[in-house]
């Protein structure tokens, strides 16, 4: 259970927020899921896949165990204040996904189990102290490991060989900036692109970037960032206008028209940590239960796209295709 000190020191202050915390005993476990994007068609996946995946682990909503979801956005206040509120609901586990949310949970509360879903560098940001014993209250399921950059990258070269300079775009407020544009940066110059790092913060910041980026020898990449997925059609909108091929961290960009994209089956990293939450509802510590790598990743293309941008989906990267949206 969280207090009345946590929160405050969260808040900096006694604050806005009137915290009275009081300690009731639930009639069930309490399960919050805060998950970390818009509420669409694929987060409504991945949010199913989690609560399929616990129900046959035995843990029946509204028979032995409640949950209480709420749904991210892009914007920090937003995210700081939907995490207080799930604290003062004294669940038994929080399962999050986004970088933000995570470091205020992180912050927030010492006690609470939290089960982070597509993080990356964990351990490099802080967030656990190793993969195998993590220690403290927080575990969860790796997003984005070091190399994965280098095969976007790989993946656009291949469909696109003559671009010269690639823009990638993120946020810097994220956590996981620095992660991302140190990978981007160190990839690059061994497939003979130039770096060139695009800092968004909101919609009018990601039309700057692309239209001032706007080049025939020129794409995009975007790492995993909740500002890019928020806008993705946006962004997906202004690389067909300009004649940019760009490659996607998540596959509802090339649904949405995107090019293509090498991405970490997420709704996957969300069925698997349901397994968690099962272990921790049964007495584990969230600590001594290791940080998972992702083991399922999807290349998915969108041939009309390729098309429009008169590229030409060479037959390899063709067969290695787990979708090919035509």
């Amino acid at each position: 259970m969280i207090g009345r000190r946590e929160l405050v020191g969260l808040l900096g202050g006694a604050a806005a927020f009137p915290l009275t915390v009081r300690a009731q005993p639930d009639r069930l476990p309490r399960i919050a899921l805060f998950m970390g994007i818009a509420d669409d068609a694929e987060g409504r996946r991945r949010a199913a896949a989690f609560r399929q995946a616990l129900q046959q682990a035995g843990w029946k909503e509204g028979s032995n165990v409640s949950i209480d979801e709420r749904w991210g956005v892009a914007d920090t206040d937003v995210i700081r204040a939907t995490a207080i509120e799930l604290l003062q609901l004294n669940p038994s586990v929080v399962v999050v996904q986004g970088a933000r949310a995570v470091a205020i949970l992180q912050q927030a509360t010492k006690t609470v189990p939290i089960v982070f879903v597509s993080i990356s560098d964990p351990v490099g940001r802080g967030i656990v102290s190793n993969m195998a014993r993590p220690g403290g209250n927080i575990t969860g399921f790796q997003l984005f490991e070091f190399s994965v950059i280098g095969k976007l990258l790989e993946a656009l070269k291949e469909i696109a060989p003559n671009v010269a300079r690639v823009a990638c775009l993120v946020n810097p407020d994220s956590p996981a900036a620095d992660f991302h544009v140190r990978s981007f940066e160190t990839a690059a110059p061994s497939l003979g692109v130039k770096p060139v790092i695009a800092r968004v913060h909101n919609s009018a910041d990601i039309v700057q970037a692309i239209e001032g980026f706007a080049d025939q020898t020129g794409g995009l990449l975007l790492p995993p960032d909740d500002t890019t997925v928020v806008h993705r059609k946006l962004v997906v909108t202004l690389a067909a206008r300009h004649r940019l091929p760009a490659v996607y961290s998540f596959r509802s960009f090339v649904a949405d028209g995107g090019l293509m994209s090498y991405a970490v089956d997420v709704t996957d990293l969300f069925r698997r940590s349901a397994s968690y939450v099962d272990r921790i509802l049964k007495g584990e510590k969230a600590g001594d239960l290791p940080v998972q790598a992702p083991t399922r990743f999807e290349l998915s293309l969108n041939a009309q796209t390729a098309k429009a941008l008169g590229l030409e989906v060479p037959p390899m990267l063709l067969a290695r295709a787990d979708e090919v949206i035509e």
